[in-house]
């Protein structure tokens, strides 16, 4: 895999990992790295994967959730790496439709989340592939997930988990007020899936794409990105397919 660069997040004991970890194996410069090693929980997982595309990442867990991450252990981690299983994703885009006609662009390995941002329950129109599906759901939100992300924000919305190899994504209700009993739908991974904010003034609606995003929008389009890579490394035998079973049977 080549030479490795450490990154961490800001706690203690991340930091503290940094420190004996880059002593023992060595530190080299980011723009020199064959493989990022990543010392903290998922959100620097997701953070690392970001700024690193097509680079593999080996993560270490130093934080607190950590189901992108491996075992944290100082010894052999050469060798971990070189035996490591490769898990491949491919992002969301999101182009979000601001007030006044701007646009704001983002990317999500996990999802592209719609949340309402006042008092009142949100009213989104979705549209499939340039059809509209539904007219109106009246709901907290909605969410459209990468199989990589179906165990976080869309599994805790009651949406369902996406083996990998599955080429679909899911779209995910949050609080769903009217249909009452719509549960969200599972799509093919090339569709193109647009929410349409109605009453946008007395109903604001916020997007984000991994949990970075703006405050108001007047309507998002969501397409996967097959042309993006992301490789993430895993110790054998508790690759992300492993991980994903395991969450079913919890």
């Amino acid at each position: 895999m080549g030479d490795i660069h450490f990154i961490a997040s800001q706690t203690d004991t991340a930091q503290e990992a940094l420190d004996r970890l880059s002593a023992r194996y060595g530190q080299v410069p980011f723009e020199r790295a064959g493989v990022i090693v990543a010392l903290g929980g998922d959100g620097l997982m997701l953070s690392t994967l970001h700024q690193t595309t097509g680079l593999p990442v080996y993560g270490m867990n130093r934080g607190t959730i950590g189901f992108l991450m491996n075992d944290y252990s100082e010894d052999d981690l050469t060798q971990r790496i070189a035996m490591a299983e490769v898990t491949v994703t491919n992002p969301l885009s999101m182009i979000a439709g601001l007030p006044g006609g701007g646009e704001y662009q983002g990317l999500a390995i996990n999802e592209v989340s719609l949340l309402r941002a006042g008092a009142q329950a949100a009213k989104l129109r979705i549209s499939v592939n340039g059809q509209v599906r539904m007219e109106e759901l009246v709901c907290d939100g909605a969410l459209l997930s990468t199989p990589a992300g179906s165990t976080a924000y869309n599994y805790s919305a009651h949406g369902p988990i996406l083996p990998l190899g599955s080429e679909v994504l899911a779209l995910t209700a949050i609080a769903a007020f009217r249909p009452r009993r719509w549960r969200g739908a599972i799509l093919p991974k090339s569709a193109v899936v647009r929410f349409d904010v109605l009453e946008q003034h007395k109903r604001p609606v916020m997007a984000e794409a991994d949990s970075r995003g703006v405050e108001r929008v007047e309507w998002v389009e969501i397409r996967s990105e097959p042309d993006i890579v992301h490789r993430v490394l895993f110790d054998p035998g508790h690759g992300m397919e492993e991980r994903l079973m395991r969450e079913q049977f919890v």
